[in-house]
């Protein structure tokens, strides 16, 4: 999300227009990220929502939000460290 924000404050105006910040997007992109845009199926994203929606999807469905259940559960091995437990 902080990436989609990043990008559209650095298009200025230009984040307006919906088909210039959809072709504009790959070139905010490396690594992983670029890779996965050049793997879209051609005429797959035609909006920027479209676009949105499938970078969110498929960089932030596999991000686990910790709950507190989590935390109570949580306990330091007999053997490991205070440093390395925090």
């Amino acid at each position: 999300m902080e990436h989609v924000n990043r990008f559209i404050i650095q298009c200025g105006e230009t984040a307006n227009r919906d088909e210039l910040r959809v072709r504009l997007f790959s070139s905010s992109l490396s690594g992983s990220a670029f890779t996965w845009f050049k793997s879209l199926p051609p005429n797959s994203v035609i909006t920027w929502a479209d676009l949105e929606k499938q970078f969110h999807k498929y960089f932030f469905a596999r991000v686990h939000e910790n709950k507190l259940t989590d935390l109570v559960r949580l306990r330091q091995r007999n053997d490991e460290m205070v440093e390395s437990f925090v």
